[in-house]
Protein backbone atom coordinates (compact mmCIF):
# COMPACT_ATOMS: atom_id res chain seq x y z
CA UNK A 1 0.00 0.00 0.00
CA UNK A 2 1.46 3.35 -1.08
CA UNK A 3 0.72 6.26 1.24
CA UNK A 4 2.52 8.91 -0.77
CA UNK A 5 3.49 9.72 -4.32
CA UNK A 6 7.22 9.45 -4.82
CA UNK A 7 9.41 11.34 -7.19
CA UNK A 8 9.80 9.44 -10.47
CA UNK A 9 13.47 8.98 -11.16
CA UNK A 10 14.88 10.05 -14.48
CA UNK A 11 16.93 6.88 -14.49
CA UNK A 12 18.21 4.28 -12.06
CA UNK A 13 21.25 2.59 -13.52
CA UNK A 14 24.73 3.46 -14.62
CA UNK A 15 28.01 4.12 -12.90
CA UNK A 16 29.01 7.33 -14.63
CA UNK A 17 26.88 8.88 -17.28
CA UNK A 18 28.36 9.44 -20.76
CA UNK A 19 28.52 12.93 -22.16
CA UNK A 20 24.99 13.74 -23.18
CA UNK A 21 23.77 14.57 -26.63
CA UNK A 22 24.08 18.27 -25.86
CA UNK A 23 27.48 19.83 -26.32
CA UNK A 24 28.94 21.09 -23.08
CA UNK A 25 29.79 24.77 -23.14
CA UNK A 26 33.49 25.65 -22.93
CA UNK A 27 34.44 26.84 -19.48
CA UNK A 28 31.48 25.15 -17.80
CA UNK A 29 31.92 24.40 -14.08
CA UNK A 30 32.98 20.94 -12.95
CA UNK A 31 31.50 19.06 -10.00
CA UNK A 32 33.41 16.31 -8.24
CA UNK A 33 31.10 13.57 -6.92
CA UNK A 34 32.84 11.41 -4.32
CA UNK A 35 31.22 8.26 -2.92
CA UNK A 36 32.40 5.43 -0.71
CA UNK A 37 30.00 3.13 -2.56
CA UNK A 38 29.86 1.33 -5.87
CA UNK A 39 28.52 3.03 -8.98
CA UNK A 40 26.14 0.31 -10.17
CA UNK A 41 22.40 0.32 -9.68
CA UNK A 42 22.27 1.57 -6.09
CA UNK A 43 25.04 4.18 -6.35
CA UNK A 44 23.83 5.30 -9.76
CA UNK A 45 20.29 5.61 -8.44
CA UNK A 46 21.38 8.07 -5.77
CA UNK A 47 23.56 9.99 -8.21
CA UNK A 48 20.55 10.32 -10.51
CA UNK A 49 18.52 11.87 -7.69
CA UNK A 50 21.42 14.25 -7.05
CA UNK A 51 21.39 15.23 -10.74
CA UNK A 52 17.64 15.93 -10.51
CA UNK A 53 18.22 18.37 -7.67
CA UNK A 54 21.04 19.99 -9.61
CA UNK A 55 18.81 20.30 -12.69
CA UNK A 56 16.20 22.11 -10.58
CA UNK A 57 18.72 24.95 -10.26
CA UNK A 58 19.34 25.03 -14.01
CA UNK A 59 22.48 22.90 -14.29
CA UNK A 60 22.38 19.88 -16.61
CA UNK A 61 25.31 17.46 -16.78
CA UNK A 62 26.87 17.56 -20.25
CA UNK A 63 25.13 20.79 -21.19
CA UNK A 64 26.32 23.55 -18.85
CA UNK A 65 28.12 21.58 -16.16
CA UNK A 66 30.28 18.44 -15.98
CA UNK A 67 30.16 15.88 -13.18
CA UNK A 68 33.18 13.71 -12.47
CA UNK A 69 32.37 10.60 -10.43
CA UNK A 70 34.75 8.79 -8.09
CA UNK A 71 33.62 5.56 -6.40
CA UNK A 72 35.65 3.98 -3.58
CA UNK A 73 33.90 0.63 -4.16
CA UNK A 74 33.34 0.19 -0.43
CA UNK A 75 37.06 0.64 0.37
CA UNK A 76 37.22 3.54 2.82
CA UNK A 77 41.01 3.72 2.57
CA UNK A 78 40.73 4.80 -1.07
CA UNK A 79 38.76 7.95 -0.27
CA UNK A 80 41.67 10.31 0.59
CA UNK A 81 43.37 9.74 -2.75
CA UNK A 82 40.11 9.99 -4.70
CA UNK A 83 39.32 13.26 -2.94
CA UNK A 84 42.83 14.56 -3.64
CA UNK A 85 42.41 13.61 -7.28
CA UNK A 86 39.26 15.71 -7.57
CA UNK A 87 40.96 18.62 -5.80
CA UNK A 88 43.85 18.43 -8.28
CA UNK A 89 41.23 18.55 -11.00
CA UNK A 90 40.17 21.89 -9.45
CA UNK A 91 36.49 21.06 -9.39
CA UNK A 92 34.21 23.98 -8.54
CA UNK A 93 32.25 22.02 -5.93
CA UNK A 94 33.17 18.75 -4.24
CA UNK A 95 30.18 16.59 -3.28
CA UNK A 96 30.90 14.07 -0.50
CA UNK A 97 27.79 12.07 -1.12
CA UNK A 98 27.58 9.07 1.16
CA UNK A 99 28.84 9.20 4.73
CA UNK A 100 31.04 10.79 7.37
CA UNK A 101 34.21 9.04 6.16
CA UNK A 102 33.70 10.51 2.68
CA UNK A 103 33.02 13.96 4.10
CA UNK A 104 36.13 13.87 6.27
CA UNK A 105 38.25 12.79 3.30
CA UNK A 106 36.90 15.74 1.33
CA UNK A 107 37.48 18.17 4.19
CA UNK A 108 41.06 16.95 4.65
CA UNK A 109 41.72 17.41 0.93
CA UNK A 110 40.72 21.08 0.66
CA UNK A 111 39.86 24.14 2.71
CA UNK A 112 39.13 26.25 -0.39
CA UNK A 113 36.79 24.30 -2.64
CA UNK A 114 33.15 24.31 -1.45
CA UNK A 115 32.06 20.91 -0.12
CA UNK A 116 28.48 19.64 -0.01
CA UNK A 117 28.18 16.55 2.18
CA UNK A 118 25.54 13.92 2.80
CA UNK A 119 26.17 12.05 6.04
CA UNK A 120 24.33 9.83 8.49
CA UNK A 121 25.70 11.38 11.68
CA UNK A 122 25.67 14.71 13.52
CA UNK A 123 27.98 17.06 11.55
CA UNK A 124 28.57 19.30 14.58
CA UNK A 125 29.64 16.48 16.89
CA UNK A 126 31.72 15.08 14.03
CA UNK A 127 33.62 18.36 13.67
CA UNK A 128 32.55 19.10 10.11
CA UNK A 129 30.68 22.35 10.82
CA UNK A 130 30.29 24.87 13.64
CA UNK A 131 26.49 24.55 13.79
CA UNK A 132 23.51 23.45 11.72
CA UNK A 133 22.29 27.02 11.21
CA UNK A 134 25.70 28.59 10.51
CA UNK A 135 28.08 25.92 9.22
CA UNK A 136 31.04 28.27 8.72
CA UNK A 137 34.01 27.31 6.57
CA UNK A 138 33.64 25.62 3.21
CA UNK A 139 31.20 22.82 4.12
CA UNK A 140 27.43 22.38 4.25
CA UNK A 141 24.96 19.70 3.22
CA UNK A 142 22.43 17.22 4.54
CA UNK A 143 22.53 15.13 7.70
CA UNK A 144 20.29 12.06 7.50
CA UNK A 145 21.28 11.07 11.06
CA UNK A 146 21.14 7.38 10.08
CA UNK A 147 23.35 6.37 12.99
CA UNK A 148 21.11 8.21 15.43
CA UNK A 149 18.18 6.22 14.04
CA UNK A 150 19.83 2.88 14.76
CA UNK A 151 18.40 2.55 18.30
CA UNK A 152 14.97 3.27 16.79
CA UNK A 153 15.52 0.49 14.24
CA UNK A 154 16.24 -1.92 17.08
CA UNK A 155 13.09 -0.76 18.85
CA UNK A 156 10.95 -1.23 15.73
CA UNK A 157 12.29 -4.73 15.11
CA UNK A 158 11.59 -5.62 18.74
CA UNK A 159 8.07 -4.27 18.31
CA UNK A 160 7.60 -6.84 15.55
CA UNK A 161 9.11 -9.69 17.62
CA UNK A 162 8.31 -8.67 21.21
CA UNK A 163 9.08 -12.13 22.63
CA UNK A 164 12.68 -11.93 21.37
CA UNK A 165 15.40 -11.82 23.99
CA UNK A 166 18.43 -11.79 21.66
CA UNK A 167 18.78 -9.57 18.60
CA UNK A 168 22.14 -9.39 16.83
CA UNK A 169 23.79 -6.27 15.38
CA UNK A 170 25.81 -6.47 12.17
CA UNK A 171 28.56 -3.85 11.73
CA UNK A 172 31.41 -3.22 9.31
CA UNK A 173 34.62 -3.08 11.39
CA UNK A 174 36.27 -0.96 8.69
CA UNK A 175 33.76 1.84 9.27
CA UNK A 176 35.33 4.35 11.69
CA UNK A 177 31.90 5.14 13.12
CA UNK A 178 31.08 1.53 14.01
CA UNK A 179 32.15 1.68 17.65
CA UNK A 180 30.21 4.82 18.56
CA UNK A 181 27.13 3.40 16.85
CA UNK A 182 27.60 0.16 18.76
CA UNK A 183 27.53 1.99 22.09
CA UNK A 184 24.26 3.73 21.23
CA UNK A 185 22.58 0.48 20.19
CA UNK A 186 23.89 -1.35 23.26
CA UNK A 187 22.28 1.31 25.45
CA UNK A 188 18.98 0.87 23.60
CA UNK A 189 19.23 -2.93 23.89
CA UNK A 190 19.74 -2.63 27.65
CA UNK A 191 16.62 -0.50 28.02
CA UNK A 192 14.63 -3.11 26.09
CA UNK A 193 16.04 -6.00 28.11
CA UNK A 194 17.75 -7.48 25.05
CA UNK A 195 20.99 -9.33 24.61
CA UNK A 196 22.93 -7.82 21.68
CA UNK A 197 25.64 -10.04 20.19
CA UNK A 198 27.74 -8.15 17.65
CA UNK A 199 28.69 -9.63 14.29
CA UNK A 200 31.31 -8.03 12.06
CA UNK A 201 31.60 -8.24 8.28
CA UNK A 202 33.54 -6.38 5.61
CA UNK A 203 33.59 -9.01 2.82
CA UNK A 204 31.03 -11.29 1.21
CA UNK A 205 32.43 -14.40 2.96
CA UNK A 206 32.18 -12.48 6.26
CA UNK A 207 28.48 -11.93 5.61
CA UNK A 208 27.89 -15.64 5.05
CA UNK A 209 29.72 -16.47 8.27
CA UNK A 210 27.83 -13.82 10.23
CA UNK A 211 24.41 -15.12 9.23
CA UNK A 212 25.52 -18.72 9.77
CA UNK A 213 26.49 -17.76 13.34
CA UNK A 214 23.01 -16.52 14.24
CA UNK A 215 21.62 -19.96 15.14
CA UNK A 216 24.46 -20.67 17.55
CA UNK A 217 23.91 -17.30 19.20
CA UNK A 218 20.18 -18.06 19.55
CA UNK A 219 19.52 -14.71 17.86
CA UNK A 220 15.88 -14.14 17.00
CA UNK A 221 16.49 -11.12 14.80
CA UNK A 222 19.25 -8.97 13.33
CA UNK A 223 19.72 -5.23 12.81
CA UNK A 224 22.10 -4.30 9.98
CA UNK A 225 23.96 -1.07 10.71
CA UNK A 226 24.21 1.80 8.18
CA UNK A 227 27.28 1.32 5.99
CA UNK A 228 28.06 1.73 2.29
CA UNK A 229 29.30 -1.87 2.03
CA UNK A 230 25.95 -3.12 3.30
CA UNK A 231 23.88 -0.63 1.29
CA UNK A 232 25.41 -1.91 -1.95
CA UNK A 233 24.41 -5.43 -0.91
CA UNK A 234 20.83 -4.72 0.16
CA UNK A 235 19.36 -7.43 -2.06
CA UNK A 236 21.98 -9.98 -1.04
CA UNK A 237 21.41 -9.25 2.63
CA UNK A 238 17.66 -9.67 2.19
CA UNK A 239 18.31 -13.03 0.50
CA UNK A 240 20.58 -14.12 3.36
CA UNK A 241 17.95 -13.17 5.92
CA UNK A 242 15.30 -15.14 4.04
CA UNK A 243 17.59 -18.16 3.67
CA UNK A 244 18.22 -18.18 7.41
CA UNK A 245 14.57 -17.36 8.21
CA UNK A 246 15.67 -14.47 10.43
CA UNK A 247 13.68 -11.24 10.94
CA UNK A 248 15.97 -8.45 9.75
CA UNK A 249 15.97 -4.64 9.83
CA UNK A 250 18.00 -2.34 7.58
CA UNK A 251 18.00 1.22 6.30
CA UNK A 252 16.61 1.60 2.82
CA UNK A 253 13.59 0.41 0.93
CA UNK A 254 15.67 -1.72 -1.49
CA UNK A 255 16.17 -4.14 1.40
CA UNK A 256 12.45 -4.55 2.11
CA UNK A 257 11.64 -4.61 -1.60
CA UNK A 258 14.10 -7.50 -2.04
CA UNK A 259 12.44 -9.54 0.70
CA UNK A 260 13.89 -8.11 3.90
CA UNK A 261 11.35 -7.79 6.70
CA UNK A 262 11.55 -4.09 7.52
CA UNK A 263 13.49 -0.91 6.71
CA UNK A 264 13.54 2.50 8.34
CA UNK A 265 15.47 5.59 7.29
CA UNK A 266 15.26 9.21 6.28
CA UNK A 267 14.11 9.65 2.70
CA UNK A 268 17.07 9.12 0.39
CA UNK A 269 15.22 11.02 -2.36
CA UNK A 270 14.86 14.10 -0.20
CA UNK A 271 18.47 13.92 0.98
CA UNK A 272 20.22 13.40 -2.35
CA UNK A 273 18.01 15.90 -4.13
CA UNK A 274 19.01 18.49 -1.53
CA UNK A 275 22.69 17.83 -2.26
CA UNK A 276 22.01 18.66 -5.91
CA UNK A 277 20.08 21.83 -5.06
CA UNK A 278 22.81 23.07 -2.70
CA UNK A 279 25.49 22.32 -5.30
CA UNK A 280 23.61 24.39 -7.87
CA UNK A 281 23.11 27.26 -5.45
CA UNK A 282 26.84 27.32 -4.68
CA UNK A 283 27.66 27.32 -8.40
CA UNK A 284 25.40 30.38 -8.67
CA UNK A 285 27.48 32.19 -6.05
CA UNK A 286 26.11 31.32 -2.61
CA UNK A 287 28.62 30.32 0.06
CA UNK A 288 28.50 27.05 2.04
CA UNK A 289 28.94 29.01 5.26
CA UNK A 290 25.58 30.74 4.61
CA UNK A 291 23.61 27.60 3.75
CA UNK A 292 22.31 25.80 6.87
CA UNK A 293 22.82 22.07 7.15
CA UNK A 294 19.49 20.44 6.37
CA UNK A 295 17.84 17.32 7.76
CA UNK A 296 15.36 15.32 5.67
CA UNK A 297 11.89 15.67 7.14
CA UNK A 298 10.51 12.38 5.81
CA UNK A 299 11.21 9.10 7.62
CA UNK A 300 10.26 6.02 5.62
CA UNK A 301 9.11 2.87 7.41
CA UNK A 302 8.73 0.02 4.90
CA UNK A 303 7.31 -3.37 5.93
CA UNK A 304 7.34 -6.48 3.78
CA UNK A 305 4.09 -8.16 4.85
CA UNK A 306 4.75 -11.18 2.63
CA UNK A 307 8.01 -11.83 4.47
CA UNK A 308 6.34 -11.27 7.83
CA UNK A 309 3.77 -13.94 7.02
CA UNK A 310 6.46 -16.35 5.85
CA UNK A 311 8.24 -15.86 9.18
CA UNK A 312 5.03 -16.29 11.15
CA UNK A 313 5.07 -12.69 12.36
CA UNK A 314 1.84 -10.84 12.99
CA UNK A 315 2.42 -7.15 12.28
CA UNK A 316 0.53 -4.89 14.70
CA UNK A 317 -2.10 -2.71 13.07
CA UNK A 318 -0.57 0.33 14.76
CA UNK A 319 2.70 -0.35 12.93
CA UNK A 320 0.98 -0.92 9.60
CA UNK A 321 -0.74 2.45 9.83
CA UNK A 322 2.60 4.16 10.56
CA UNK A 323 4.30 2.56 7.56
CA UNK A 324 5.15 4.61 4.50
CA UNK A 325 4.66 1.47 2.44
CA UNK A 326 3.50 -2.09 3.07
CA UNK A 327 4.71 -4.65 0.52
CA UNK A 328 2.20 -7.43 -0.04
Amino acid sequence: MERREFITLLGSTGVAWPVSAWAQQPGSPVIGYLSSGIGGVVGGDRATIFAEGLAATGYIDGRNVAIEYRWAQGHYDRLPELAAELVRRRVNVLVAATDLVTAKAAKAATSDIPIVFGIGTDPVESGLVASFARPGGNLTGAARLSSELEPKRLQLLHELIPAARTIALLVNPNNPGAESLLKAVQTAAGSLGLSLPVLRASTNPDLDKAFAALAGLRAEGIVISPDSFFVQRSSGLAALALRHAIPAMFQYREFAEAGGLISYAASRTESYRLLGVYTGRILKGEKPADLPVQQPTTLELIINLKTARALGISVPLTMLTRAEEVIE
